[in-house]
């Protein structure tokens, strides 16, 4: 049976929960279109997030990798279009590592773009009614870092897609006004991007929908 690799991130920031470590484990061992979900947890650390992702790749040999994160403050499901080679660091991570300006792949190109069809993805969830746009940033933190480690990995790997989407936080995170979405729209969301990835080879060719 083919395998997708859906992986989330440890919590970061003082934080208790990360809703896509959630998400990843309430996947691992779903069937989605024929295929079996491999759900991970990555460190929120620079250098060993991308070596575990590696690792995942390796020993589970994906057709597709969709690598979920949490972006708190954002409103809705955001599929990234590009991951851009720099570190850049607001607030350490989880290990004590605050680059500035270093890039995540020495001499690799300024960017990738994603190869899943995040336009498709984003009219799909907006069809069952879930809040979604195309985002046009990943930020420069680990979530960024391991987007660009894995469009890295992946550029031999041509019958291998993959790709990187934001969720925002979760209700129990939120502070009073932040936006947020229950962990069962977010699980649902995951699977149905992860569906559309599997079934459509082409992104859908319409304007707009893009935010960030």
């Amino acid at each position: 049976m083919k395998t997708v690799l859906v992986t989330g991130f440890e919590p970061f920031g003082g934080e208790r929960l990360n809703p896509s470590a959630e998400i990843a484990q309430r996947l691992h061992g779903v069937l989605i279109a024929g295929h079996r979900v491999e759900g991970a947890v990555l460190p929120c650390r620079f250098g060993a997030a991308i070596v575990e992702l590696r690792k995942r790749i390796r020993k589970t040999r994906p057709v597709l990798v969709v690598c979920v994160g949490q972006a708190g403050g954002r409103p809705e499901i955001t599929p990234e279009r590009v991951a851009i080679n720099v570190d850049d660091a607001r607030i350490a991570d989880n290990g004590g590592a605050r680059p500035v300006d270093a890039p995540v792949v020495r001499g690799g190109p300024a960017a990738y773009f994603s190869t899943l069809p995040i336009k498709a993805i984003v009219a799909a969830l907006r069809k069952k009614g879930v809040p979604a746009s195309v985002s046009q940033t990943a930020g420069t933190f680990v979530c960024n870092h391991v987007f660009y480690g894995l469009m890295h990995a992946l550029r031999r790997r041509r019958a291998v897609r993959g790709g990187f989407i934001h969720v925002p936080f979760l209700p129990e995170q939120a502070g009073k006004g932040q936006p947020s979405l229950p962990l069962a729209t977010m699980v649902e969301a995951i699977t149905l991007a992860v569906e559309t990835a599997l079934r459509r080879r082409r992104d859908a060719r319409k304007a707009g929908g893009a935010t960030h």
